[in-house]
């Protein structure tokens, strides 16, 4: 092969490679937005709970206190509506009861995830068909530790929501015909995007959302 043949050569293997190298290109996650600083509550708005107890900033945290019976906070700003993740992380302090109440919309409706509810281990999403998180497919019991950080994801698309805890996933619901509601009562204060707690003193940190590509959505 003479110098010039040898040239076109590596020219075509490195336009080649390239062009594989561009195909298997990675679309890079959509990047998540903090809505909460760790230092005030810029971004949020308490929903008047009748029986709200105090919210305060303690070390990086926003600690909700026991209340009777709800106490919760709302994001004030604009909430997607689909293709959305929402990530979290929260720890029951005091009480025995739901330690997180992580409300999110769905189109036009809304529903709520609940962490430890029901005397301490309830977990499940409210409502499907009418029936809360104690009556649905949703429903399992699992055991919090007082004091614990547990990591919450919950991801909403048009067909589907899912959530998981830590690592492990506790909520998949195939949404194609049945309809996804808030349970009756004040914690519809909470609509369309909010944390609450029953009668229990938690805390939350980390608090992340990121919109879901449509391409993204389908995973």
């Amino acid at each position: 092969m003479n110098t010039f043949s040898r040239r076109r050569f590596l020219q075509f293997t490195s336009l080649g490679l390239v062009s594989i190298q561009a195909g298997l290109a990675v679309t890079p996650e959509p990047a998540w937005q903090s809505l909460f600083d760790g230092q005030t509550l810029k971004g949020w708005k308490a929903p008047n709970f009748s029986g709200q107890g105090a919210v305060e900033i303690e070390k990086g945290t926003m600690v909700l206190g026991m209340g009777s019976d709800i106490t919760g906070m709302n994001l004030a700003g604009e909430a997607p509506k689909n293709n959305y993740e929402v990530s979290l992380e929260a720890a029951r302090l005091d009480g025995s009861d739901f330690f997180c109440g992580l409300t999110l919309p769905y189109g036009d409706a809304a529903f709520t995830i609940v962490l430890g509810g029901w005397g301490g281990a309830l977990v499940g999403l409210s409502s499907i068909n009418g029936d809360d998180a104690s009556e649905n497919e949703t429903t399992k019991f699992m055991k919090f530790d007082k004091g614990r950080w547990y990591k919450v994801r919950a991801r909403v698309t048009p067909d589907k929501i899912e959530a998981w805890l830590d690592d492990e996933k506790i909520i998949s619901v195939e949404t194609e015909g049945k309809k996804i509601s808030m349970r009756p009562g004040e914690i519809e204060l909470s609509v369309p995007f909010g944390i609450a707690t029953y009668r229990t003193r938690g805390a939350f940190r980390e608090i992340k959302l990121r919109r879901l590509e449509v391409a993204g959505a389908a995973k």
